[in-house]
């Protein structure tokens, strides 16, 4: 994928003219009440002038201005997405670790620019580039670049996971690896390799829904079919997956159908939203990685359609993301316009009451947060290691993206902004067939004794 680069002539210098580091420096010395004039970081320009970064210890991370492309970006956008689609063309760069310049972002006060400072950027950038400032930057392919219909609305919501995952399969591959599972890992500790967490983490899964031969079980959001797989092989399970994207219906075929013919006639893939499945009931419902394209005006129609197609005594597994406070924004710009569009994130409560108004009982709640910023490292790991892979395969915008997305991410969990849940519920009106103890949920159902 190629990246429309914005119309923006690099200006020859004449030895009159003021330099970048000048320009931007004054712009940077007045704006947001002169909070950045204290700067944890160097700044390199184009004409080879630089800001440098207040005195600290240890060698400050660069961030590399290449373009003037830069400039029009963040002056028409001075906010996470000007600086986004800048990074994207790799109009800048860095000198450093990306995990270095999150901390002193983290540590910087929240910036709020006023209507003058924003005249006061716009004009920075027109000493720079005159007229060229003038356009509007474009758009990137790698951003969702139409919604329509009403926010998760059943065409809005095919629109917006289609942007995520219709992307080159092997894209996806490079990063989240070969098992295809692009949720959350289950370590046992934290050397454990990839690969392994995350075949453990979709066992664990079956033997919370206490998955037995025959039973019916339903996979909303499968992905590329890791977890039917699994179900329908080493459980002996009829196991039916959902997805929105036909890319991934495809792969998820291709694999059960590689699993062997006595997995493929126990599991079916369709390209179906939630809210469209009508031949229930099922013994027992996963959801994995896939609540946080619900939202929250949309939440007690997920769980109803979840409580509707399971039987009585049935299971329902839901393993998403949540925030941990209430009052974090629900994504972050870039996140919503780049890698997850419409995408919301709320606490665990809110989950848990639209669980409960629907009569659910609630049996376990697991948190996972350190499981999931150990996982994020591996994938940002598997980027680095496949980089030259990954700008061929999927452009070079794409790959930039995912790695300030990653890491931004994994920062999440590891610092507590972010955490991840396993919530199990039964549908009341038979026997669920839970052990007594809880150290014992995730055994196979036979090997510990069940609740009469």
């Amino acid at each position: 994928m190629s990246s429309r680069k914005v119309a923006v002539k690099r200006r020859v210098a004449s030895p009159a003219a003021e330099s970048a580091a000048a320009v931007v420096g004054d712009v940077l010395d007045h704006v947001a009440g002169g909070v950045l004039r204290f700067r944890r970081f160097a700044v390199r320009f184009w004409d080879g002038s630089e800001l440098r970064a207040s005195p600290r210890e240890g060698e400050p991370p660069t961030v590399v201005v290449n373009d003037p492309a830069a400039i029009a970006h963040i002056a028409r956008e001075p906010n996470e997405l000007g600086l986004a689609r800048a990074w994207a063309l790799g109009a800048i760069d860095l000198i450093g670790d990306l995990d270095d310049l999150f901390t002193i972002v983290e540590q910087m006060p929240r910036l709020r620019l006023s209507r003058l400072d924003r005249l006061r950027t716009l004009y920075g950038a027109w000493r720079l580039l005159g007229r060229e400032i003038l356009p509007t930057p474009a758009q990137l392919e790698a951003e969702i670049q139409q919604r329509n219909g009403r926010l998760h609305s059943r065409r809005r919501d095919r629109q917006a996971v289609r942007h995520h995952y219709d992307i080159p399969t092997d894209f996806h591959r490079l990063v989240i690896g070969e098992s295809m599972v692009y949720s959350c890992a289950y370590f046992t500790t934290p050397t454990d390799p990839l690969e392994q967490a995350q075949a453990r983490k979709l066992d664990v899964i079956c033997r919370k829904l206490r998955l037995e031969p025959g039973a019916r079980m339903l996979d909303v959001g499968c992905g590329w079919g890791a977890l039917v797989t699994h179900a329908a092989r080493a459980y002996g399970v009829r196991a039916v997956g959902v997805t929105l994207s036909e890319q991934q219906a495809t792969q998820a075929r291709e694999r059960v159908s590689q699993a062997g013919s006595d997995v493929a006639a126990h599991c079916e893939i369709r390209v179906a939203d939630y809210r469209e499945i009508e031949d229930g009931p099922f013994d027992a419902i996963a959801s994995v990685g896939m609540y946080e394209h619900v939202g929250l005006e949309q939440l007690d129609t997920y769980t109803a359609t979840i409580y509707r197609l399971l039987r009585p005594g049935g299971l329902f597994l839901n393993h998403g993301i949540a925030r941990l406070q209430r009052h974090q924004r629900k994504t972050s710009r870039f996140i919503d316009r780049f890698v997850f569009p419409d995408g919301e994130l709320h606490p665990v409560g809110e989950l848990i009451r639209s669980l409960e108004r629907q009569d659910f009982e609630i049996r376990d709640l697991e948190a996972l947060r350190e499981h999931y910023g150990l996982t994020l490292r591996r994938w940002i790991a598997n980027l680095d290691a496949n980089r030259d892979r990954a700008v061929h395969v999927a452009g070079s915008a794409r790959e930039r993206i995912w790695r300030l997305y990653l890491t931004g991410s994994a920062r999440a969990f590891e610092h507590g902004h972010l955490s991840i849940f396993q919530v199990l519920a039964t549908r009341p009106g038979a026997n669920h067939r839970l052990p007594l103890l809880r150290p014992t949920l995730a055994e196979r159902p036979g090997d510990v004794g069940n609740v009469p």
